[in-house]
């Protein structure tokens, strides 16, 4: 026998061996999972229906396949189909999952507290992110002070003389040239949100700070090998440095504290807490979290309102309609705009609401079960994940008609069943919600007002995360040229 056969033999045998230890771990952890060899008599009864897929991968490489595809949803409502149940058992990303498209359900794990279920993330974003991360005193803190008129009033100025400026430039200088309005929108509202953090002005330091964070967000969702030179060890690389920008910005701010008045920005608010909890280490790492929204949430939330507008022109000229009433009664009245004004439009915050629905920016989050917990005759195991599933929500046409189509005007009606919940809910309720609102707002009356514009035609691309895959590309005309004309 020739020694290539000899190693071919060999070769084979290894695999063979391997693929049985596998099995035989997934079959004993199949059975731990259930209750079997010992376990509680009886869970295996109350477990929602489901199956654990492959050995090892379980069923993730089938939900990522979905993922990439127009339908993310796909996942999830065949298995819905499959079980007769819109809970079901699974096995997401290395953990045993209960996944959830039951708006009740959801809710109950949404509302829950810490007793119940903690955050769970992705190893690679445990890495990133850290285990404390985000603090619930830090999430209380932050809140309140998003939610505060001062940091609403500073964001509608930013907000203002940034879109004015840029706009203005882009139109000026090359009116023919096409926008990204991803693009646009991800540069206005990185640096207005990292002022309201940090209190960081434009500049070569702010710069620094956006370079640095596009070196760290793209390794959220990378493989978890820290290995040098890997996506995930260049991510904390990344984030070793903003910190170190950060916490002298803090030291900077703690030594000046004395001479302060009311807090200008996030840092201000907790280091004004006195707590020995909030060191700066945890305060920066605390703070680079807090970026992410305006790398993804407000940006994306912008460009599918775009988008859906440019595809729906009856909701577009209700929009403009709306917005342009406004904006010739401020002026009649010798007034400027205040943030007030933005949230008071009621169509403008259906087209935002319908847009956070049938966009599903955020699709699902993660929870771990901290003990055994029952929910509507379900049993989620101590130890197992749960996937509360947006999406499957918001897109089901049991709550929802004609699910798949933007129509802003459902939102006329009451439909605060509790179905709806784009940022999360309870304890860990997005604490920038509010100040999401105000920046789509603030951007789409500068749209209207000031151009009409024609779309290009692109895509929406759903994972890791939503975005539109050429930026959403528009052409604009400046409504005053246009009616010289």
């Amino acid at each position: 026998m020739s020694s290539a056969v000899v190693a071919a033999v060999a070769g084979a045998v290894c695999v063979w061996v391997v693929v049985a230890v596998l099995c035989r771990e997934f079959v004993w952890r199949r059975r731990r999972l259930l209750g079997g060899g010992g376990g509680r008599k009886g869970a295996a009864a109350r477990l929602p229906p489901g199956s654990f897929g492959w050995p090892v991968v379980g069923e993730t490489l089938e939900f990522v396949s979905c993922a990439y595809s127009p339908r993310p949803e796909a996942f999830v409502d065949k298995r819905r189909e499959m079980h007769g149940s819109a809970v079901f058992r699974s096995h997401l990303f290395g953990s045993a999952t209960v996944v959830t498209a039951d708006a009740e359900v959801s809710r109950f794990v949404l509302q829950s507290d810490a007793r119940a279920f903690v955050p769970w993330y992705p190893r690679s974003l445990m890495e990133l992110m850290g285990e404390s991360s985000i603090l619930r005193r830090v999430h209380g803190l932050v809140g309140a002070f998003f939610k505060s008129s001062q940091l609403k009033s500073q964001v509608t100025a930013d907000m203002h003389r940034r879109l004015s400026s840029f706009l203005s430039r882009h139109h000026h200088h090359d009116p023919s040239s096409l926008l990204r309005v991803q693009d646009l929108a991800k540069s206005v509202v990185f640096e207005i949100l990292v002022r309201g953090l940090i209190g960081l002005e434009a500049g070569a330091e702010m710069q620094q700070l956006k370079q640095q964070f596009q070196e760290f967000i793209v390794g959220l969702m990378s493989l978890p090998i820290k290995l040098p030179g890997t996506r995930l060890y260049r991510s904390l690389q990344a984030k070793k440095r903003m910190a170190k920008l950060i916490q002298r910005i803090i030291r900077d701010k703690r030594a000046r504290r004395g001479a302060a008045g009311s807090p200008r920005d996030a840092i201000d608010v907790l280091i004004g807490d006195g707590s020995d909890e909030l060191t700066d280490e945890l305060i920066s790492d605390n703070m680079i979290d807090l970026m992410i929204p305006a790398e993804d949430s407000v940006p994306v939330l912008i460009t599918l309102a775009v988008k859906f507008l440019s595809e729906c022109p009856l909701a577009l000229h209700q929009l403009e309609e709306e917005n342009m009433q406004l904006k010739r009664r401020k002026t009649d009245m010798g007034e400027t705009l205040q943030w007030t004004d933005y949230m008071s439009l009621p169509f403008t915050q259906h087209v935002i609401t319908e847009t956070l629905r049938l966009g599903n920016i955020i699709g699902g989050i993660m929870r771990k079960a901290v003990r055994d917990v029952e929910v509507k005759g379900h049993l989620i195991p101590k130890g197992w994940c749960v996937f509360v599933y947006f999406r499957s929500v918001h897109l089901d046409d049991a709550l929802y008609d004609e699910p798949y189509k933007f129509n802003p005007w459902r939102w006329k009606e009451d439909m605060s069943s509790g179905s709806f919940t784009p940022f999360g809910g309870g304890q860990r309720l997005c604490p920038g919600l509010d100040l999401a609102r105000l920046e789509a707002s603030i951007f789409l009356h500068h749209l209207v007002t000031s151009f009409r514009w024609v779309a290009e035609e692109d895509h929406i691309v759903n994972f890791p995360t939503v975005r539109l895959k050429r930026g959403m590309p528009i052409r604009l005309t400046c409504k005053e040229h246009d009616d010289d004309d």
